[in-house]
């Protein structure tokens, strides 16, 4: 590695930690307005926070999976549920404060996702796809078990901007280009997609039904 280049393993972590909080905290949100206790709201920030990225780890090969080798990701989803539990009125005053915090950490999973997995040997496609699942993982854990349909199930546009702003940081990883170069515009992709879906009201395609005779 050059002298004044960052190690790109490090800038994926964190990254990956960032994410990990943005998301615990929407998972927090979600367990505060379930009115579920401390131990709940725990749960659930953890699960989104840590749900996508264990996921991916079993896939890739990458054990044991970073959620239990290092103790980083570990303390961070605890550290933003208790803010979550804590701070709830000011965090989640306006519905779409979850929303954004969700679309965050969508956009930087998708990210992270895709180049761990082309690090650990994975083609284009299959480090692309397990981008998405890395963004999209967490969260379909988090709506199951606070009883909801998972976002993405619900005709919203979640998994697409998630699956190409992993195939741009694919593209650009390939192309040999750093990850802090790739990831930015990536990100930004993913997250500025989702937010106009969101205050578009932007679906995804639904099978039309006949009309009954």
């Amino acid at each position: 590695m050059q002298p004044g280049v960052a190690d790109p393993s490090v800038l994926i972590t964190v990254l990956d930690l960032v994410g990990i909080f943005v998301f615990a905290i929407s998972g927090g949100l979600v367990a505060v307005r379930k009115d579920l206790d401390i131990f709940g709201v725990l749960v659930l920030a953890g699960t989104t926070g840590l749900g996508g990225g264990f996921l991916r780890d079993v896939l890739i090969g990458a054990l044991p999976p970073a959620a239990l080798a290092d103790w980083r990701y570990l303390i961070v989803p605890v550290t933003a549920g208790l803010v979550t539990f804590w701070f709830h009125p000011a965090i989640g005053r306006r519905e779409r404060v979850i929303n954004v915090f969700d679309a965050a950490g969508l956009a930087l999973f998708c990210v992270t996702g895709a180049v761990k997995a082309l690090s650990f040997g994975l083609g284009p496609v299959p480090s692309a796809l397990m981008g998405m699942l890395t963004g999209i993982g967490g969260g379909i854990l988090r709506d199951i078990l606070a009883g909801r349909v998972p976002i993405v199930l619900r005709g919203e546009l979640y998994a697409t901007p998630a699956l190409v702003g992993a195939a741009i940081a694919v593209v650009g990883t390939e192309a040999g280009l750093g990850v802090g170069v790739v990831a930015v515009p990536a990100a930004l992709v993913c997250l500025l997609w989702r937010l106009l879906a969101m205050r578009r009201g932007w679906q995804a395609p639904r099978p039309t039904s006949s009309a009954s005779t």
